[in-house]
């Protein structure tokens, strides 16, 4: 496995060994050792998540403001531009944003930490997605952040107008939010 810290040095992408021939191909998703190794974190993850969705489907910044998720996430099926924002209040990134290219092709998956908002752009016709996180989902604590806030500047590569939920269009600027506890 190979572990590339991302221009905000928490966010880790991870690029598997895959070991492919005329039959197909296998690589280890996750092996709790060689992440270690790799990101230098020991998350325990808690809760396995799977979604499909469609072209133009944007959905996010989401996050947790108590019992703040942790993720490794990754593509099995069509494309997605996958964004994280740095919402940690004390951190020196703090508001920088860090998007990827994640493919059911190029497999590869990211490390997002505790205390950054996380969302995607479905790029090809649908795109399901795989996360594992280290905090149960808590809907109480759930926040959303503009995906369009100009203060954070997210350079979405859009063809369309983006398809929103109701809780995504509803997302607040970074200068109102409420900070990760």
């Amino acid at each position: 496995m190979k572990a590339t810290p991302t221009a905000i040095p928490d966010v880790v992408l991870i690029e598997p060994n895959v070991f492919g021939d005329e039959r197909g191909f296998f690589f280890e998703s996750f092996n709790r050792r060689a992440f270690h190794q790799a990101v230098g974190v020991d998350p325990d993850f808690v809760q396995d998540n799977h979604s499909k969705s469609s072209r133009n489907v944007l959905r996010g910044l989401h996050f947790q403001v108590k019992q703040a998720q942790g993720k490794l996430i990754r593509v099995i099926q069509g494309e997605v531009f996958d964004v994280v924002v740095d919402i940690r209040q004390d951190s020196p990134t703090f508001g920088r944003w860090v998007g990827e290219y994640l493919s059911a092709e190029n497999k590869r998956q990211l490390w997002i930490p505790p205390g950054f908002a996380h969302g995607f752009l479905t790029l090809g016709e649908t795109a399901e997605f795989l996360y594992k996180t280290t905090d149960y989902y808590a809907p109480e604590y759930e926040r959303c952040l503009a995906w369009n806030d100009p203060e954070v500047g997210i350079e979405w590569p859009l063809t369309a107008e983006p398809i929103l939920s109701g809780k995504d269009k509803a997302g607040v600027p970074l200068s109102t939010i409420q900070i990760y506890l």
